[in-house]
């Protein structure tokens, strides 16, 4: 289902709004009973331990140190600190692990094995201590690599599609040219790589955050950690995965749902100058034993934002020939401490945006392999006319032609500034504190764009 499907019909006007609304991201278009059938059978709750595809092994001491952690449990809450199934999985798990003496029933209902009360032995601490020395992780039970793997693809197969009417609605709070706008939608269902590139304070990253907030409206499941090889890769994080609702609300209206994935919104992950190649690999923590997802594998079913590209520590071209299988191949490769490496899909859209010039960053030959290419340009005086409208009804204040024709002429033409989108937000908000400050209504009056256009603009005048 397309946005505009999803949202009332709004009447045009000859002025766009200049700033979005903030950036909430519109409701999911698929709830979690409505997936594609292939999806949902993919999907369904294990019923059995071979049904989870984790060694049993890794699942009794996964319980053993949810219990050494957490105390007395009963079996039904070991069973949702798990994520799992409690007659057909967690059940045999706790029986094992009292037939091995690292657990014993102190209570409980004795005609609902559920609500058995289990406390781990001194011999059960003991074995959970050393589990602990390998490896700390006591969360929901991880997927297997696999099963990610199929979830992943099957969600790629069902992604939504946008339209012109998506696009216009999705950037309505922004200035841009028709043949911008015409481009930026078959970027997006292209769901492969775009390089967005112009001088500073044009909004080039304002366009990648509409994408990822307002045209990337898919449900995404996201496990909250994958099993491969005997490590633990540990994969859903609050801050990138917006959880529709709440988990506990998903959890309690599962319908035969696996329990062990959370229904999200599109992750939507921004990194800046501060990005290195060791951000794009596996990051092992000495401190809980387990590994922690890179940002491109957290981004699956969403959008990665490489912002400020070419000022990061590394050099660009060594950054981007990290990528090119994944753009290539939709397939990336990570690596184990142990050397071992292992396939990840790569279902993301990836975004650069850089004020440099792009020749003087990458070659011809990644260039080709960058599916979409979007110069954003200054705004033309037209456009940055219509900017300012929209900024002074924003924030209401009375535009007022003669105030901006000098503007113009004394802090543009003379001098030969080029205008930035972002300069009339910018100046009018700098109106606004002057205002305050002598007790003054807000006006575009030339004293109050001088004040403000000299202190936004200082030395450089």
């Amino acid at each position: 289902m397309a946005v505009a499907q999803s949202i009332r019909t709004r009447q045009t006007t000859s002025y766009p709004r200049q700033r979005l609304e903030p950036l909430i991201p519109l409701e999911a278009t698929v709830p979690v009973n409505e997936f594609s059938p292939p999806l949902r059978a993919a999907l369904q709750e294990p019923r059995s331990i071979e049904a989870t595809g984790i060694p049993q092994d890794f699942l009794l001491g996964l319980a053993l140190k949810i219990l050494y952690f957490n105390g007395t449990l009963k079996g039904w809450q070991v069973a949702q600190a798990m994520r799992l199934n409690f007659s057909g999985v967690v059940e045999p798990l706790l029986t094992e692990l009292k037939f091995q003496h690292h657990i014993e029933v102190i209570g409980g209902d004795h005609t609902n094995r559920a609500s058995y009360r289990y406390k781990i032995t001194a011999k059960g601490a003991q074995y959970a201590r050393e589990l602990l020395d390998r490896n700390r992780y006591a969360g929901p039970c991880p997927v297997s690599l696999p099963h990610y793997i199929e979830i992943v693809r099957l969600q790629a197969q069902n992604r939504n599609s946008v339209n012109r009417t998506d696009v216009q609605y999705a950037m309505q709070g922004l200035v841009l040219s028709e043949d911008l706008l015409d481009r930026i939608g078959p970027a997006v269902n292209s769901f492969r790589s775009i390089f967005v590139y112009g001088p500073p304070g044009n909004g080039k990253t304002s366009i990648a955050r509409a994408i990822a907030h307002r045209l990337l409206t898919d449900n995404v499941m996201v496990p909250h950690a994958i099993y491969e090889g005997g490590s633990v890769i540990k994969v859903f994080d609050l801050e990138v995965h917006p959880v529709i609702g709440s988990e506990d609300a998903q959890l309690s209206e599962a319908n035969g749902l696996d329990k062990r994935w959370v229904c999200c919104t599109a992750p939507i992950v921004i990194t800046g100058g501060e990005l290195t190649l060791r951000d794009l690999d596996l990051v092992w923590s000495d401190t809980n034993r387990y590994y922690e997802a890179p940002v491109q594998l957290k981004a699956n079913g969403g959008l990665l934002l490489v912002d400020d590209f070419g000022r990061q520590q590394v050099e660009p071209r060594e950054l981007l020939n990290r990528w090119i299988v994944p753009l290539e191949e939709r397939l990336d490769f990570l690596t184990f401490q142990t050397g071992k490496k292992f396939v990840v899909p790569f279902e993301t859209l990836i975004v650069f945006s850089t004020n440099l010039a792009p020749e003087s960053l990458v070659d011809e030959a990644f260039l080709r392999r960058i599916r979409h290419k979007m110069n954003i340009k200054n705004p033309t005086e037209r456009e940055f006319y219509q900017i300012f409208i929209t900024a002074c009804r924003e924030r209401n204040i009375s535009f007022d032609k003669h105030g901006f024709i000098h503007l113009l002429r004394e802090y543009y033409h003379k001098p030969k500034r080029e205008m930035k989108a972002c300069h009339p937000r910018d100046l009018l908000d700098q109106m606004l504190d002057f205002a305050a400050y002598h007790g003054e209504k807000p006006s575009m009056s030339e004293t109050m764009i001088e004040r403000a256009a000299r202190s936004y603009f200082g030395e450089l005048l």
